[in-house]
């Protein structure tokens, strides 16, 4: 049968499709952006919840987008089998729980409701599912946190340095592309809700440094105190949650995921290539 993989085009899809095709199933890859690449997916172009072309008999959905609308779609899909779900939330259903700005607590509220209501609609086909919690995600170019970061520093020659005592755990993206084919192998991982983080904790401060160590060319480094911060909590309210966020750990406990799937993420070193549009 095919292993349909929802959001291919996305930094966890660019790792996990090559790695799906060396297994010799057959790939259909489903996104609102398909691509050419790489050689042998089959592409659909679609969208959930209600613009997804007529599939094949599947064996597995492989999902990086939108819980909720991954799981209103499912609910109503004319599944001729049960296959095997997996798919991916994020830490941010913990860290950002008892946030202090509003928007993000109803993120935090979204993810989890996401997460039950896939929990549901998958009971309802029988199909047995995994949930992935990563923390944050690099590796690709793709991501919307830090290399944003790293292109603008490479376009504007500075690099702010935030100072920040919380610890950071960013995990590859191909460490989660490995965890959901290491998922889709193994029956302890049903009806689990695995956080995965990467494998090295260290200070936000120091992230932000290895990332501008890691640039392809020179930055002058721009220290932002702890006083400056503070004071662009007050002076900029959107930026309220990720500036306290800076002295908060943002970890996950990779201990299950360990002990279930055999995943043991890599440290966090990155390379001037992880910065560069994925082609």
């Amino acid at each position: 049968m095919t292993v349909l993989v929802i959001g291919g085009s996305s930094q966890i899809g660019h790792f996990l499709l090559p790695r799906l095709l060396a297994g010799g199933e057959p790939v259909l890859a489903l996104s609102r952006h398909p691509r050419l690449q790489p050689a042998g997916v089959r592409w659909m172009r679609g969208q959930l919840p209600d613009r997804v072309p007529e599939l094949p008999p599947l064996s597995a959905i492989l999902s990086f987008g939108p819980l909720q609308a991954l799981a209103e779609w499912l609910a109503a899909a004319p599944l001729t089998q049960a296959p095997r779900v997996i798919a991916t939330s994020s830490m941010s259903a913990e860290s950002k729980r008892e946030s202090s700005v509003p928007a993000e607590r109803a993120i935090a509220r979204q993810l989890r409701d996401g997460e039950q209501a896939l929990a549901h609609a998958c009971a309802r086909h029988g199909c047995a599912w995994t949930i992935l919690r990563p923390t944050l995600v690099y590796g690709a170019g793709l991501d919307k946190s830090l290399t944003p970061i790293a292109r603008r520093a490479m376009r504007t020659h500075l690099f702010p340095l935030p100072a920040g005592r919380g610890l950071r755990q960013p995990v590859h993206a191909d460490d989660i592309a490995q965890a959901v084919l290491a998922a889709m192998a193994c029956p302890a991982s049903a009806g689990r809700v695995l956080a995965i983080g990467g494998g090295e904790r260290l200070p936000a401060a120091e992230m932000f440094a290895r990332v501008r160590r890691s640039l392809p060319q020179a930055t002058v480094p721009l220290p932002l105190p702890a006083w400056l911060l503070r004071l662009g909590q007050r002076a900029l309210p959107q930026l309220r949650g990720p500036l306290q966020r800076l002295e908060a750990d943002l970890l996950a406990d990779n201990g299950e995921l360990q002990r279930v799937l055999g995943i043991h993420p890599r440290p966090f070193r990155p390379e001037p290539a992880m910065w560069v549009p994925t082609p």
